[in-house]
């Protein structure tokens, strides 16, 4: 069995379960990883267990009294909404606290796996919860899993941490935890604040020596658009700076059937950022990769073959986009859920991007997104703006 790679998971991480009506739900995950295994995309991995991060731990980038009003709110039931904990996108549930240290604790083991050098890439298709913030749950996320891994290998004597994030949402609690901390490149491609929670994120937020860096991208983007501009911003940050890991958040709530917000991409234009993120670790962080999920919230149709892609894409072993879903995955999706399952791996689609070398056209809102972000970040690298 490899040891090249692992697969974080515990069956305990569907217990992050806001209840039922809520968005977020379970399920997408369980059925992520039941497609993932049906078509063995796990076989050639490590798939290992976890544990919950300890307070110490969280600790790393939430204050403490927030980690004991969780806990609190976990023992008595009642919501605490100075902290965000009962709130209509934060509902208190049963073992609250536990459920979500054991998310930040499945992200720190990806961490630590790659940090020690166990495994060049680690992936924890249940982490990603982005938007909560050191002091208050915000967002449908209670502790911030990413942020937590990054202060973790921060604390071990990382010194250059590279974070890109392709949620739908701007990444706003990694952002906020590590604004003013050079050694951390935040790098966050969302639909544009005017239009979408969290209402931050705008390209003018460029944080400590321009290493927050924001694309606020308008609504309608799809697949061709969306790949032209992380092409003009990611790749070159991120080689510039010269990470000794990289951390992802594949939020895959970017695509067209997405309830919650309004870009238009599909599966294939996921699955080719997944692709580009594979490369970009190797070209610049000498392999070393942390992928997490995210926001998505079209539990049948895209969440479970999206995440089967990133996890075929960090194995190494890419799934043909036209293999039809394995017809006990189907079974199992409508008896979970009662809805019709998709039929193969694809939305139909091939994208193609033009590359932003090939000329700015002011005209265009994508361009002009782009180019607001190149203006703001990268002379604070030292980096030509213009293509």
């Amino acid at each position: 069995m490899s040891r090249a790679v692992r697969v974080v998971w515990d069956d305990g991480l569907i217990s992050y379960d806001f209840g039922r009506g809520h968005p977020l739900a379970p399920v997408r995950v369980e059925l992520t990883m039941a497609l993932a295994r049906e078509l063995g995309v796990l076989d050639g991995v490590e798939v290992v267990g976890c544990l919950p991060a300890g307070d110490d731990e969280l600790a790393l980038v939430h204050d403490r009294d927030y980690i004991a009003s969780v806990k609190e709110v976990q023992k008595t039931g009642r919501p605490d909404l100075r902290r965000g904990l009962g709130t209509e996108d934060n509902p208190v549930f049963a073992r609250v606290h536990d459920a979500s240290a054991l998310v930040a604790g499945a992200t720190l083991a990806a961490a630590r796996a790659v940090w020690t050098g166990e495994a060049d890439h680690a992936v924890n298709v249940a982490g990603g919860l982005h938007h909560a913030m050191p002091g208050a749950a915000s967002g449908f996320c209670v502790y911030n899993d990413p942020g937590v891994a990054i202060a973790w290998l921060l604390s071990q004597g990382a010194t250059r941490v590279a974070y890109v994030d392709i949620d739908v949402h701007h990444g706003d609690g990694v952002q906020t935890m590590f604004y003013d901390d050079p050694r951390v490149l935040t790098i966050s491609l969302h639909e544009t604040p005017r239009t979408l929670f969290p209402g931050t994120g705008f390209p003018h937020e460029t944080g400590a020596e321009g290493t927050a860096v924001n694309v606020a991208l308008p609504a309608g983007c799809g697949d061709e658009s969306w790949l032209r501009a992380f092409h003009a911003v990611v790749p070159p940050l991120v080689r510039h700076f010269q990470p000794e890991v990289l951390v992802t958040q594949q939020g895959c709530d970017s695509h067209a059937l997405d309830p919650l917000a309004h870009l238009m991409l599909s599966v294939d234009g996921q699955r080719t950022a997944y692709a580009a993120l594979h490369r970009l670790a190797h070209e610049a962080a000498d392999g070393r990769w942390v992928a997490v999920g995210g926001g998505g919230y079209e539990l049948v149709q895209v969440v479970p073959r999206a995440w089967t892609h990133l996890l075929a894409e960090v194995a190494g072993t890419p799934v043909d986009p036209a293999t039809p879903t394995p017809a006990a995955w189907r079974t199992l999706v409508d008896r979970r859920t009662g809805e019709v399952p998709p039929a193969t791996m694809t939305d139909g689609r091939e994208p193609r991007w033009r590359d932003f070398s090939e000329g700015y056209d002011p005209a265009d809102a994508v361009d002009r997104a782009v180019m607001a972000t190149r203006n703001a970040a990268f002379p604070l690298h030292g980096l030509d703006p213009m293509p």
